[in-house]
């Protein structure tokens, strides 16, 4: 067998994006598949060989920043939301430490993405959990009272992966100024949605207390994968990050990986270039309608949306969750569930087009018996 014939009969089982409802990343945009062809051999990892590709990065995260409202943005596309979380934290920490009293701690939100738990693991901070309000953000007060004299960083999530909700960053910024602590926003979904809708919540560096922003171009900004993007207020937290690499290119290195591909950089930059603000937007509010017909045709079969979505995310509560989930992937539909409160959820992409969404509600009607 030639291999690319091989190849091919293990991607075939894959199952394509035009039936899955629940995945946070999407179909590249074209403009993106071409950039990303065009710098498939670059590594940042070696910046003085990959001259062009840093230059394209940084112009990148000047883009971002001025989306992101920072004027001294400081950061870099990285694997993904794990590997920025990491990265955010362990900024806060090694600013954070010498004025930090016993074992170090950070507060997040219940409703936190699992990437937390491997924070605490590798970096050996002890993770601190706030509750939430009825509409699933987190409890300002809770946080403060779980922050104490060894609390390195607060943490809110501005799209959070259960539900889309948003956390008060503006009050949380708040707290982390009078404690004189950090900030990082998990927007890793919601960065690319929230600066596009139609009354944007405030959630990124227009409040002072934010040191960090989780963004990933390659859920709402159809990069390819890997894009995901770490950005810091200022290069002071860059800076805490550094070790020395004398056998490279550059005297130090401020990333988690070392070897990293220049591909994210150049998709991201060039969805963001092709489409520009206006483009984004439409993308956005796309997706957005999509999500109410959705939930349109969920009323018409008698499932409440667990909170009215506030962006492309939203669930359903249903005992029958799990029987449900898997009988749609045994129709070769991908959704997902939730625990608290047990749920149905579908992330609406911008490959979820009203033809998917006319498809997936006749199978669904058939798996809980009202069709």
């Amino acid at each position: 067998m030639d291999i690319i014939e091989e190849l091919r009969t293990f991607r075939e089982k894959d199952i394509p994006y035009s039936r899955v409802l629940s995945s946070m990343c999407t179909i590249p945009h074209p403009v993106a598949l071409e950039a990303h062809k065009m710098f498939v051999e670059t590594n940042l990892g070696d910046p003085g060989i990959f001259r062009g590709t840093v230059e394209l990065e940084k112009k990148l995260m000047s883009m971002i920043g001025e989306l992101l409202h920072c004027k001294t943005p400081a950061g870099y596309i990285c694997s993904g939301g794990t590997e920025a979380n990491i990265q955010g934290v362990r900024a806060a920490r090694n600013v954070q430490r010498k004025q930090r009293k016993g074992n170090l701690n950070i507060v997040i939100p219940k409703t936190a993405h699992f990437s937390f738990e491997k924070i605490g693991d590798i970096l050996g901070v002890e993770i601190r959990r706030a509750g939430v309000d009825e509409e699933y953000r987190v409890d300002v007060g809770e946080v403060e009272k779980l922050v104490d004299e060894s609390t390195i960083a607060i943490v809110g999530i501005a799209g959070t992966t259960e539900l889309g909700q948003i956390d008060p960053i503006v009050e949380l910024s708040k707290l982390a100024e009078e404690r004189g602590i950090e900030l990082h926003v998990d927007a890793a979904f919601g960065g690319l949605v929230i600066p596009f809708m139609d009354s944007p919540y405030p959630f990124d560096f227009q409040n002072s207390g934010v040191s960090s922003i989780t963004i990933d171009p390659h859920k709402m900004g159809m990069a390819t994968i890997p894009a995901g993007g770490i950005v810091f207020k200022d290069e002071s937290y860059l800076m805490a990050l550094e070790v020395e690499t004398p056998y490279l290119t550059s005297k130090t290195q401020f990333t988690l990986t070392g070897t990293r591909p220049g591909t994210g950089v150049a998709s991201a930059y060039a969805v963001l270039r092709h489409l520009g603000y206006d483009g984004m937007r439409k993308v956005v509010m796309g997706c957005l309608r999509n999500t109410r017909i959705i939930v349109e045709e969920m009323l018409s079969l008698g499932f409440e949306p667990v909170i009215e979505p506030v962006m492309n995310v939203v669930a359903f509560p249903t005992e029958e969750a799990e029987r449900i989930k898997d009988e749609l992937y045994r129709r070769r539909w991908v959704i997902s569930t939730i625990r608290e409160p047990k749920a149905i959820r579908f992330v609406v992409m911008p490959h979820v087009t009203e033809e998917v969404i006319k498809e997936f509600i006749s199978d669904f009607r058939k798996v809980v018996g009202n069709g």
